[in-house]
């Protein structure tokens, strides 16, 4: 039985309340062992926030006479006397406004006086850095505007603006349109004795002196993924059947993920076969014998179909929720450097790398060398073609003049990615057939591990966000840019050794990297 310490009163932050609604265990532990918690991705998260929050207060407050907490200078009691202050003289804008009732307290991205009807009240605005409203902000803008009403604050409305990702940046700092409101005052308000309820709850789970029991499930990534997974899984045990998870089987939903389910079994090597697709069945063929799957014939024809030169090519692309450059939308995907490796009749490689770190638009340029670089025939090979197709037609879009040419790119493309998922299954894959899942199972010489600073996708985004930043030493972004480019060409390197076993050619490779 769980015991309590009765005298305790929190004040609880809405963060703290909406933890205890995803999951009670998360709230005890984010008070009681906070140091458990895995952080990584926090300050990205945090700095996007600040970035649009930023925004938010331009906008809202376009000459300037707006008034902003700061909590952190301030500490909580003073932020909180001095937004008292503020409503009550009802003349400007307040951002971070703080209140609190027994038990919790919120701050408020944006507080707008209105005296529409003769007397003050206020438009409450909630700012999210999403695309949408999600179904968690439902919840967040409740518990925000209960403990806003409930402190004495008069609301004439209350509203959640989210990023409106058909935005498109015209330059200048002019980033009007950025933002899209939804109102949500009628739900909002009257959801105060619900809220009521979870704030109670939520302050008897945080008097608990023991950790509650509660089992992992979807709670653990829905509606964000919690840091105290690690720790909650800390004791779970490994069985020696877990090399072959049934996880590792593709595509497993629906009727057949109901039947595997009944086989109370975590190892898809008991499954029986008449439960699977051919493509399942095959991956469990190769964990029960240990050794790849290979229909080297197949993958020969199909590549046999295509001459020379062979182009391999892979884009790195990174995305800002706040558009930087003129013409660009928020989360476009911007391509800032592509790896392109070109084989000739005799498989004598020429590799061509681009990347700007200038700190301008880098795609103009991009769509430039790419076009220039490609020539007019032959098979343009990608993993995953969809993604540099997409990126393309991106392009095509914002440059009207090289639409043609990057048609006639895309018309060229060929993906490997389709070979190697019904060609070729190494039970190391483990259902997965990602360049870097497929990699060390065909190439084991080439390895991801082994670069230095730059090892996925996202490692390169965040590389190249830190190289053009003005506070980035020459130093520094040199040795990025050195770490970009390996990465990269390994991209395209990995599909052209992968090319050379799928169409037969001598596993010692004729290219070097």
């Amino acid at each position: 039985m769980h015991r309590m310490i009765a005298h305790v009163m929190r004040n609880l932050s809405k963060s703290k309340i909406l933890a205890y609604r995803q999951c009670p265990k998360r709230l005890w532990l984010e008070i009681h062992k906070p140091e458990l918690r895995d952080t990584s991705g926090s300050a990205t998260i945090f700095t996007i926030s600040h970035q649009v929050g930023e925004i938010a207060r331009r906008l809202y407050d376009p000459e300037g006479n707006g008034i902003t907490i700061n909590i952190d200078a301030l500490g909580h009691s003073e932020a909180l006397a001095q937004t008292a202050v503020l409503l009550g003289e009802g003349k400007a804008p307040i951002f971070e406004a703080g209140f609190t009732i027994v038990g919790a307290l919120a701050y408020a991205d944006v507080m707008l006086p209105d005296d529409s009807d003769g007397t003050v009240r206020w438009k409450m605005i909630e700012v999210k850095s999403s695309s949408s409203v999600k179904d968690y902000h439902h919840d967040d803008i409740a518990v925000q505007a209960h403990i806003a009403k409930s402190s004495g604050v008069r609301l004439s409305s209350v509203s959640l603006a989210h990023i409106d990702s058909s935005f498109v940046y015209s330059g200048g700092d002019d980033y009007r349109g950025l933002l899209k409101e939804m109102d949500m005052t009628e739900e909002a308000l009257s959801r105060g004795s619900e809220v009521q309820e979870w704030i109670a709850a939520a302050q008897c789970v945080a008097a608990l002196t023991d950790e509650p029991v509660i089992k992992t499930g979807p709670q653990c990534t829905t509606p964000f993924a919690c840091g105290f997974c690690d720790y909650c899984n800390r004791d779970m045990i490994v069985e020696p059947t877990s090399e072959y998870p049934i996880s590792s089987l593709p595509n497993l939903k629906g009727w057949r993920r109901d039947a595997v389910a009944d086989e109370e079994t975590n190892d898809l090597r008991e499954i029986s076969d008449h439960l699977l697709t051919p493509m399942q069945l095959r991956v469990k063929q190769a964990s029960v014998s240990g050794k790849a799957y290979f229909d080297a014939d197949g993958a020969a024809a199909d590549l046999a179909v295509h001459g020379f030169p062979a182009y391999f090519l892979d884009f790195e692309t990174v995305r800002f929720t706040v558009p930087l450059w003129k013409g660009t939308r928020p989360f476009q995907q911007i391509p800032f450097q592509f790896s392109l490796h070109i084989l000739d009749a005799n498989g004598s490689p020429q590799h061509h790398g681009f990347l700007d770190l200038s700190g301008n638009d880098p795609s103009f340029s991009c769509v430039q060398s790419l076009v220039d670089l490609c020539g007019k025939h032959g098979p343009i090979f990608a993993y995953n073609s969809c993604f540099e197709c997409r990126v393309m037609h991106d392009l095509a879009a914002r440059f009207p003049e090289f639409a043609p040419a990057l048609q006639s790119i895309i018309e060229r493309v060929e993906d490997l990615l389709l070979i190697a998922r019904y060609r070729y299954y190494h039970p190391i894959q483990h259902g997965s057939w990602s360049l870097k899942a497929v990699l060390p199972a065909l190439c084991p010489e080439l390895s991801y591990d082994a670069l230095e600073g730059v090892q996925d996708g996202n490692m390169a985004a965040s590389a190249y966000q830190e190289a053009i930043a003005t506070d980035t030493t020459c130093t520094r972004k040199a040795q990025l840019e050195s770490q970009l480019h390996e990465y990269c060409k390994l991209d395209t390197f990995a599909m052209v050794r992968m090319w050379e076993i799928f169409r037969g050619t001598n596993s010692e490779s004729k290219t070097t990297i």
